[in-house]
């Protein structure tokens, strides 16, 4: 019996959108086979549960036909016709083959296909700093890399012959069970992996698939203003494929430190100080933290609680021009005077 999707992602029927990302991002998180303690099952479970329920359309059709809208191409609602035993093979229909196989998941290969790497997603955190100017960081990790040994052939010696199983097509013919009954259809071969040709003698190192996991050293340019949980995509720098297919992509998902006293408003930073009544009252010359450093902010007489004092081009280098820091100003009253005080400033009070 087929799992229950919104079971695998440990959320209700009723959950939004919002919801359901938010929970696959922390089962994915938690269970990637990358990271310690890990289960590429699981994962692969998790991300399978999220293709359908985090496209409204795919969920909405999940809702209605359940898992059955999702098998033998996705016709599930068919399942009505009760169509058995039927054999279609769309072989030799050429175009009109495709358009058939597409619909019902079956069809006529293209030509040879190679499987595709899997990407790797990471979690990344930075300092507030590295937010603001951007930042080179390097990530190391142990992932599957084109094999040194046979430089990605599967080899020991370098020589290939076209496959047995597929007669070097790359492709193999496969039946499958439909709603219309059976069908045939070409997928990929499993033997050679859709490249056509098999190892005469296998690489020792990588056990003839051209990939074997290893310590890999990235080197990642992180711009200037990204934002919280924003994810950059590298390509071709995921697991590498088997058999010769493209590598996957590095996506890497953003963090950034909380500051002690700065925030982040778009393009502002933005930052509070106290003063006292005298340097209000007179004005002064203080020193506050900015992003880039300590720097001297000018307190005109007069300043009230709640004004802003600005810093041009102290906030965030987004653009070309870089935003301003705001500095929100309060004035601390004093909470013990003595006798003298309170006279000296009721004097002061009447000739105001």
């Amino acid at each position: 019996m087929p799992k229950d999707l919104y079971n695998v992602l440990g959320v209700e029927r009723s959950a939004s959108q919002d919801e359901i990302k938010s929970a696959f991002r922390k089962l994915a998180h938690k269970y990637h086979p990358d990271k310690a303690g890990g289960d590429e099952q699981k994962f692969k479970e998790i991300n399978a549960a999220y293709q359908v329920l985090g496209d409204a359309q795919k969920r909405a059709q999940y809702d209605q036909f359940g898992s059955a809208a999702f098998e033998n191409g996705g016709q599930g609602g068919f399942g009505g016709f009760g169509a058995q035993g039927m054999n279609f093979d769309f072989g030799d229909l050429g175009d009109l083959g495709d358009l058939f196989g597409s619909m019902f998941g079956g069809g006529r290969s293209a030509g040879r296909r190679t499987h595709r790497g899997q990407d790797i997603e990471v979690d990344v955190t930075i300092d507030f700093k590295d937010m603001a100017f951007g930042v080179e960081r390097a990530i190391d990790l142990h992932k599957l890399e084109v094999c040194k040994t046979c430089k990605g052939s599967g080899s020991k010696t370098g020589k290939t012959r076209g496959c047995g199983t597929c007669g070097g097509s790359g492709v193999e013919r496969v039946a499958r069970r439909t709603p219309l009954g059976m069908m045939q259809s070409t997928a990929t071969c499993g033997a050679c992996h859709g490249s056509g040709t098999t190892p005469e003698e296998a690489c020792g190192t990588c056990s003839g698939t051209g990939v074997h996991k290893q310590p890999s050293h990235i080197e990642v340019t992180i711009p200037a203003g990204i934002d919280e949980g924003q994810v950059l995509r590298v390509r071709g720098k995921g697991q590498a494929a088997p058999y010769g297919g493209p590598s996957g992509d590095l996506y890497i998902r953003l963090f950034v430190k909380r500051h002690r006293t700065l925030e982040r408003d778009g393009e502002l930073i933005r930052s509070r100080v106290r003063i006292g009544f005298t340097q209000a009252a007179l004005g002064d010359t203080i020193d506050v933290q900015t992003v880039d450093g300590t720097v001297e902010l000018t307190v005109p007489s007069g300043t009230q609680s709640g004004d802003e004092l600005r810093l041009r081009g102290k906030g965030i280098r987004f653009s070309s021009k870089p935003g301003d820091h705001i500095i929100t100003v309060f004035v601390e009253t004093p909470r013990k005077l003595s006798r003298k005080q309170k006279k000296l400033l009721e004097d002061l009070d009447h000739r105001i």
